[in-house]
């Protein structure tokens, strides 16, 4: 128990030194690579502190040139620098906007490329959107959402909610599913205490958004995805 909690304790502490790095990073260099980059070596001391195991499939499925709308199952605070470790390409991704008052990581976050959403403000949600349209339309960055909306506390898949999929068939950017598998074991929500073991992350054949536009659509396509991370989810 003890060596979980400090763990847990160097991660944070790890996580801080980082945080001050990206921001540093995030002004002086707008187009973000610096930032991005940090972001990937960041994932990587994640694992090697905590001695988590990462098995990556499905890579052959991602066109580096291209791209996507990653979307992807959550039920662990681990599942952010899985994919940080694992998505081959520079990504942006959605945050509760709740996380930008936190000292010096929510700052980075804020300063970064990443995305804040309003979930009580249907307005703000959607110049939300907007912005992470303009990323990837304009400066081709790839956007993760994780289509729960919430991280699941017993790794079951949760229904999805509508946006990522009204984002990928308004972008007409094709869909890549993500499935995390064996994350809540590791780290569950609410809890402090980090568990060895493995995650595995799958990443599935692109899925065309381009005939989703209407909203009856939209949800059909979400329901497919949906199940193809259902399929390759490993209990």
């Amino acid at each position: 128990m003890l060596v979980s909690y400090l763990k847990v304790f160097a991660v944070a502490v790890y996580l801080i030194l980082v945080s001050i790095f990206a921001l540093i990073f995030a002004y002086i260099d707008r187009s973000f690579t610096l930032f991005l980059k940090l972001n990937k070596i960041l994932s990587i001391g994640v694992f090697k502190i905590t001695g988590v195991n990462l098995q990556i499939t499905g890579l052959e499925n991602i066109d580096k040139n291209t791209t996507y709308v990653y979307v992807s199952n959550h039920s662990s605070q681990f599942d952010i620098a899985s994919l940080q470790h694992s998505i081959p390409q520079k990504f942006s991704m959605f945050y509760k906007k709740e996380l930008s008052s936190i000292p010096i990581f929510g700052w980075a976050l804020w300063a970064g490329p990443y995305i804040p959403i309003d979930r009580k403000s249907a307005e703000k949600a959607r110049r939300s959107l907007e912005f992470a349209k303009f990323l990837m339309d304009k400066k081709h960055i790839s956007v993760l959402l994780f289509a729960e909306g919430t991280r699941s506390r017993t790794g079951e898949i949760l229904p999805f909610k509508r946006g990522a999929f009204h984002l990928a068939a308004t972008s007409g950017h094709p869909i890549i599913p993500v499935t995390i598998s064996g994350s809540q074991k590791i780290m569950s929500k609410g809890k402090f205490k980090i568990n060895g073991g493995t995650i595995k992350i799958h990443f599935d054949k692109p899925v065309n958004t381009e005939n989703a536009k209407t909203r009856s659509e939209q949800i059909e396509l979400m329901e497919k995805v949906r199940n193809i991370i259902i399929k390759n989810h490993i209990i």
